[in-house]
């Protein structure tokens, strides 16, 4: 794909990155998000960004499981997450390189 996210790409990526784990609800995925980027998605913006990725096949729901339904990463997805992730890896490394930081 290769296509920006757009306006919704952090808490895309960041969805995106929690479901290459495995597959999770959106309670689960909101939790992973918190504990591993330290950024906290609310109800409105993580649904948001769960319907994107659904609509773009990037994601897919799984049957529901009591009252919450399963997300998982679809080939597309990690193939979008993949691209996004190297490109923020060039961009990162470029960039400390200009400013002449090397990693720890």
């Amino acid at each position: 794909m290769g296509e920006e996210l757009g306006r919704w790409a952090e808490p895309g990526l960041l969805v995106l990155t929690s479901l290459a784990e495995g597959p999770k609800h959106g309670y689960a995925i909101t939790m992973d998000i918190a504990a591993q980027a330290d950024v906290t998605l609310g109800p409105g913006t993580l649904y948001a960004a769960l319907q994107r990725l659904e609509e773009r096949g990037l994601i897919e729901g799984l049957p529901v499981q009591g009252r919450r339904r399963p997300y998982r990463l679809t080939a597309a997805g990690a193939a979008e997450l993949a691209g996004q992730a190297q490109r923020m890896r060039r961009l990162a490394t470029l960039s400390l390189d200009r400013l002449r930081v090397r990693p720890a």
